[in-house]
């Protein structure tokens, strides 16, 4: 590829590289799926199924301000961005993918749909990485202090000041511009829109929660319901398991057989709660995290475990021939750990806590765990808690038990009340189910769970929103592939006649 107004470009392997030394650095106490973020960011990367050239390099706008909101702090700070102009024509659009809880991957600069509406549209593409993910350091650590600065309103300012840089720096003074999104970041590009509709001219919001909410039990609902898409035997077998595990945690030597089956890295303390809580959430979250992306596209070279579907998961617990209910549930953990090369499940509350609680830029928990916990509690919420009456994992991980993760984290005052005042104040701002757009189409899958704090229903002819049946989280943002069911397939083309449609108008 020619970038023409990139610096040197960076290698794919170069890539692979950085990428496997992330997954390296996080291999600690953290889960691999927290409050519904996988390590790397709710949006993965996609799968290189055309493009073998050399990526575009990164770049840095250096007068980034770190608190857009009080005019006596002139500091300043350098955010990461990419370009990609190989599709543009004199006047064509500006397209802005916005970073969301992980690294900024420059393979979104030549694969995914966007890059296919790009071509179709003739734009050049630009994508910003958010602070405090990535390489994108405001700050000197990740203290309690310092993430002050850390929050959606900033990064959408932080948006607001790009794009006024970009338009001067690339001489593109009146074209038109369409943010894109996913996940977190498909709820920060519809609220570009909402707050700065001056500035972006049309917004793609995909799977983007708009709902703020504390007790997020409907989570494991949409789980369910994606389970049963198999047939009932899988919720049945993962009760029966789960009881099982309760019986056995009422003495030493079931305690002993839980820890051998499911290969802990600890011996279970029976009378360490937080402990427990941290086992079954665990178990959920193998679940979890394949529900949430069943089937994507969204396989790259490093990446690990999208082959595991749910199909996968609910054939090995109907499987008679691996044994009990509790043994079955036993190898799905197994097939999870082997996959991604952990020994053992870590599940010691304490030990999360303090992985979390490290503030270096070179920790474990700079890959976005940190970061993303703390946006949760004093932000959004969205607590996957056991709550739900009619799901079998259990009742370990109530509502409660996130709000303690907050206040042992942070060491605040982070009550269950207080977080509700900050997502009370999130939703009031940003405008909830009821928010005032035009130009923003809401696309959101069934399978994926994020769905349910999601635009479902039309807000308008002029904000629609687009509900695939058999889809997962962000699945419409990755590349085509041939196993796309019809509605994926319909969704994409929607978009893009869409976005024809805002560039005319």
């Amino acid at each position: 590829m020619t970038n023409k107004m990139a610096a040197a470009p960076v290698r794919c392997f170069q890539n692979f590289l950085l990428i496997i030394s992330v997954i390296t650095l996080t291999q600690a106490w953290i889960p691999r799926n927290f409050r519904g973020r996988p390590k790397g960011g709710m949006l993965g990367a996609p799968k290189t199924t055309k493009y073998r050239g050399d990526l575009p390099s990164e770049m840095w706008f250096n007068q980034q301000r770190l608190d857009h909101f009080n005019g006596a702090d002139l500091r300043t700070w350098s955010q990461r961005y990419f370009v990609n102009d190989t599709f543009y024509k004199d006047g064509g659009p500006i397209f802005l993918m916005i970073g969301g809880e992980g690294t900024a991957d420059p393979i979104w600069m030549v694969e995914g749909a966007w890059i296919d509406y790009a071509r179709q549209h003739s734009a050049i593409c630009f994508m910003v990485e958010h602070r405090y993910y990535g390489k994108s350091h405001p700050v000197k650590d990740l203290s309690l202090d310092n993430l002050k600065y850390l929050s959606s309103r900033q990064a959408l300012a932080d948006l607001a000041y790009f794009v006024q840089f970009m338009r001067q720096k690339f001489n593109l003074p009146t074209n038109k511009i369409i943010s894109f999104g996913g996940s977190y970041s498909g709820s920060l590009s519809a609220w570009l829109r909402a707050k700065y509709p001056f500035l972006v001219d049309g917004a793609v919001a995909t799977s983007a929660p708009i709902h703020a909410q504390l007790n997020f039990k409907e989570y494991l609902g949409v789980v369910v319901s994606s389970l049963a898409t198999t047939g009932d035997q899988c919720s049945i077998e993962i009760y029966i398991a789960t009881k099982t595990i309760y019986s056995y945690l009422q003495d030493d030597d079931g305690r002993k057989k839980l820890k051998d089956m499911f290969y802990l890295c600890d011996s279970i303390d029976a009378n360490n709660q937080m402990d427990i809580a941290n086992l079954f959430t665990n178990l959920a979250g193998n679940f979890e995290g394949v529900v949430q992306y069943n089937k994507d596209n969204r396989a790259f070279e490093g990446a690990v475990g999208t082959n595991i579907t749910i199909d996968t998961l609910c054939g090995i617990m109907g499987d008679e021939s691996v044994g009990t209910s509790l043994q079955r549930y036993a190898a799905v953990n197994k097939l999870l750990l082997d996959t991604y090369s952990q020994k053992c499940m870590d599940f010691k509350y304490d030990k999360m806590i303090s992985d979390l609680k490290k503030t270096d830029w070179n920790s474990s928990a700079s890959e976005g765990g940190r970061q993303w916990t703390y946006q949760t509690c004093a932000e959004f919420g969205w607590f996957q808690s056991s709550d739900l009456v009619e799901q079998p994992f259990g009742i370990s991980f109530p509502v409660n038990f996130s709000c303690s993760q907050c206040a042992d984290i942070f060491e605040k005052e982070f009550t269950c009340s207080a977080i509700s005042a900050n997502i009370d104040d999130s939703n009031r701002y940003y405008g909830d189910y009821g928010i005032k757009v035009t130009k923003v189409v809401f696309p959101n899958g069934s399978i994926d769970p994020w769905h349910a704090m999601g635009i479902l229903h039309d807000l308008s002819e002029d904000a629609p929103a687009i509900y695939i049946n058999g889809t997962a989280h962000c699945a419409n943002m990755y590349p085509a592939s041939p196993d796309d069911n019809e509605e994926l397939k319909q969704s994409r083309i929607t978009i893009s006649n869409l976005i024809g449609k805002w560039l005319a108008t």
